[in-house]
């Protein structure tokens, strides 16, 4: 099992911020954060893929925007924000290297991964600020014919469609209740907003952040072992633990 990362750029305190306030990022700190991740996912099991670095690209790090996987196949994404256009060369090489024959979403087109939630063979895509209609169709037209089911939903007044909801390992939608999109109805709702946010790392395990200890405590509950990393200085750009990998399964 493989998980792509890329090292954060040393201008990652340049990176955008939509829709909260901007805070000062410590790169060091940020730097520190992204091995205890990167550590995180290998203690899972996972053997990471550190993608070439893209130091003039503040954003880099957020890996999971420029890369769909789907039963094998591989959109390269055309990202909705010009400034990161220039992110995908080097994911795309690192997707040939390891043997995939990737397909691109191509102008008009828009996608950041990161508003692309699959549940098995169900893949719902956000539009909003990054991602447009024509990203979904160019999406819809690579990924159902593999059998995919592919489903629009409008994002509002969020940075991606996984800000806000993801997946447990049973399907379940996860979200933060004030936060979820119309379009989900009842979801299991957790009691923080970051909670929202789960990497499924195998074996009933789930990669969270370390500000959502009620969270982690719930899907204990339910049975789930949570790993957990703190990401401070990437939320401060609206990062999560999905944005900065994208994982591989054998």
């Amino acid at each position: 099992m493989k998980a792509l990362v890329r090292r954060p750029s040393p201008h990652v305190a340049d990176g955008i911020v939509t829709h909260i306030e901007r805070r000062p990022i410590d790169a060091s700190l940020a730097h520190a954060q992204w091995l205890g991740y990167v550590a995180a996912l290998e203690a899972a099991g996972w053997e990471a893929v550190v993608v070439e670095p893209a130091d003039d690209c503040p954003d880099g790090v957020f890996i999971e925007d420029t890369l769909v996987v789907y039963r094998g196949t591989a959109v390269i994404t055309r990202p909705g924000a010009d400034s990161r256009l220039r992110e995908v060369d080097g994911v795309e090489a690192a997707v040939v290297s390891l043997g995939y024959a990737p397909k691109r979403i191509e102008s008009p087109g828009t996608l950041d991964g990161g508003d692309v939630l699959q549940v098995d063979d169900t893949v719902y895509v956000g539009t909003g600020r990054r991602t447009n209609a024509e990203g979904v169709h160019q999406l819809r037209a690579i990924l159902e014919p593999l059998g995919a089911t592919v489903i629009e939903v409008p994002v509002r007044n969020v940075l991606h469609l996984k800000s806000v909801v993801t997946a447990l390992p049973d399907g379940s939608i996860v979200g933060h209740p004030p936060l979820v999109p119309e379009f989900f109805g009842d979801v299991l709702a957790v009691p923080e907003a970051s909670g929202a946010h789960v990497v499924l790392l195998g074996h009933d395990k789930l990669l969270l952040a370390a500000d959502c200890p009620r969270t982690a405590e719930f899907f204990s509950g339910l049975g789930y072992e949570p790993a957990i990393v703190d990401i401070g200085e990437f939320q401060k750009l609206e990062g999560c633990v999905t944005c900065l990998s994208v994982l591989l399964p054998d």
